[in-house]
């Protein structure tokens, strides 16, 4: 009975790592919302890293967390590195492009887990308003297809931008 049981453990096993092989080599977020701002009153919150804070979802996790600003104040080259607690761990974002409607970001994370992901942020004018879409994407290693066979990336991180695209609105239209 034991040795059955052994067996039935093993395939089931098996049958996990296969199937993760067969995951998606890659993977995509994203969440768009409306704001009652034009593009230009949105791109100093998203070129700028020092008012990243005013509207980003994990800011506020740690608030003894080490912020480390380097290269030009804003725009391309501008860096943010952080180092916190175990919730926002430790990583870097330097902007790679910006332009008027789209702000491209490397994104590495170091701790609790690295990853080397794009963060990219689209701005359409819709009359007075523009349509934000917060995008990240990258590739998906072993681990990141097994944990996504219990829990998906979109759902991991989805709601942390649904809040960050809500707090970026709300500091966005205010007059």
């Amino acid at each position: 009975m034991l040795k059955k049981i052994g067996l039935a453990l093993v395939a089931l096993i098996a049958g996990l790592l296969v199937f993760t092989l067969t995951r998606p080599d890659d993977f995509r977020v994203q969440r768009e919302i409306v704001i009652q701002a034009p593009p230009e009153k949105l791109m100093p919150l998203l070129t700028d890293f020092q008012k990243f804070g005013l509207w980003s979802p994990w800011e506020h996790l740690d608030l003894a967390m080490q912020r480390d600003f380097s290269g030009p104040a804003s725009g391309v080259g501008a860096v943010y590195a952080w180092k916190g607690n175990d919730e926002v761990g430790k990583g870097r974002m330097e902007i790679l492009s910006a332009s008027a409607d789209k702000v491209v970001v490397k994104l590495d994370f170091l701790s609790p887990f690295e990853a080397h992901n794009t963060a990219e942020y689209t701005l359409s004018r819709q009359g007075e308003a523009t349509k934000m879409s917060w995008a990240m994407y990258g590739p998906a290693n072993f681990v990141t297809k097994l944990m996504g066979v219990f829990v998906s990336m979109d759902a991991m991180v989805g709601k942390d931008f649904e809040r960050g695209l809500k707090q970026i609105k709300e500091v966005a239209e205010k007059p």
